[in-house]
């Protein structure tokens, strides 16, 4: 094999990405390249999201910085504005992003000055998946199992909104305010390990009275949804989310999408998953690769699907069945870590994401 042909072959790889083989693929950091289809100018819209944008001038958006790091004008690059425009040009050969801005408009009041300026857009779409992120958590199964939950109340009704007053199961000391939670579902990892209950925020709810021996009495108030017989009472914190400083995974960092927040079976662009890597795995403004792996391949006559009708593997190892590689179908940002799993944003996606899907090295 000659040595061009060589290059080409580890080329092709990279592109490829993640092989399931498990060997390890090698991860050269390289000077930030625009892409060829990266417009010289752009106009920052309303809606906008720093990760869109990145997306028009690089096919690797988590290098997004580099862009400004060597140009003093951007100060502090998540303050780029509706009507701003941005400016490529080439420096010693490198890119370099500079900004235009559009004239600001002062309006004077009687002892008053302010400047009537758009907010700045953010790095990703939190207006889509602020519900999801605000009103959901991953709790551990024994916390779960040991909060108190909803009983009932006088009138007999099974479903309960803000003013109600129900009756609860008492466990452990009062406090004076709870959120409402009801399990979505428990999420485990393709082993079928249990990584936490996935719970819904339903509404809040006030302490009445707790000196009636194992029940509390408790009035629901602010509901987002109709509190329910059954659903627990929690007066711990939810996770917060944290700012993001964007990151590659590592070649290391290696786990599987294993739920998501939409209850879909197919998923896109903004959807938000859940992946099999807790805190101690990953942190939040990660970026990793979301990989597709298609069915072995039993190489007879004709070829077939694993799995496919009379299709039979071989009982040796003698090449006939043929393991495709995991094929590079988008991208997510971590934004939320738990103990034994997270969330992430799906932020680029080519073919619909299902769970099973392998995250690692973008």
């Amino acid at each position: 094999m000659t040595t061009r042909t060589m290059g080409k072959c580890r080329l092709m790889w990279l592109k490829i990405g993640l092989l399931l083989s498990g060997f390890a693929i090698s991860f050269f950091v390289s000077a930030v390249a625009l892409k060829e289809s990266a417009p010289q100018t752009y106009t920052v819209k309303r809606n906008d999201t720093l990760w869109d944008i990145a997306n028009l001038f690089l096919d690797k958006p988590w290098l997004w910085p580099e862009l400004w790091r060597k140009n003093a004008q951007i100060i502090n690059p998540h303050l780029i504005y509706p009507g701003d425009v941005l400016v490529i040009r080439m420096v010693n050969g490198e890119p370099v992003l500079t900004v235009q801005r559009e004239k600001q408009h002062i309006s004077l009041g009687p002892s008053l000055r302010k400047q009537n300026k758009p907010s700045p857009i953010s790095m990703l779409p939190w207006s889509s998946i602020a519900p999801y992120v605000n009103q959901n958590e991953l709790l551990n199964e024994e916390v779960y199992e040991k909060l108190p939950h909803i009983l009932g109340n006088q009138a007999g009704d099974i479903r309960f909104v803000t003013d109600d007053i129900v009756i609860s199961r008492s466990y452990g000391r009062s406090s004076d305010q709870y959120r409402v939670l009801r399990r979505q579902a428990t999420i485990k990892n393709l082993d079928g390990d249990i990584l936490g209950v996935q719970v819904h925020h339903v509404a809040d709810a006030s302490m009445i009275d707790d000196s009636v021996p194992f029940q509390w009495l408790v009035k629901v108030t602010k509901s987002n949804f109709e509190a329910r017989r059954g659903d627990r009472l929690y007066d711990g914190v939810f996770t917060d989310s944290e700012d993001l400083i964007l990151q590659a995974a590592n070649e290391e960092q290696r786990g599987h999408v294993v739920g998501n927040l939409h209850q879909h079976e197919l998923l896109g662009k903004n959807d938000v998953v859940i992946v099999d890597l807790g805190k101690d795995d990953v942190a939040p403004g990660t970026v990793m690769g979301i990989y597709a792996q298609g069915p072995d391949i039993i190489d007879g006559d004709p070829p077939k699907y694993a799995g496919e009708n009379n299709a039979l593997n071989s009982v040796f190892n003698d090449g006939s069945t043929v393991q495709q590689p995991a094929i590079k179908i988008g991208e997510i940002v971590i934004f939320k870590s738990f103990e034994k799993a997270s969330y992430g944003i799906i932020t680029r996606a080519r073919a619909l994401v299902e769970t099973g899907a392998i995250v690692a090295n973008p």
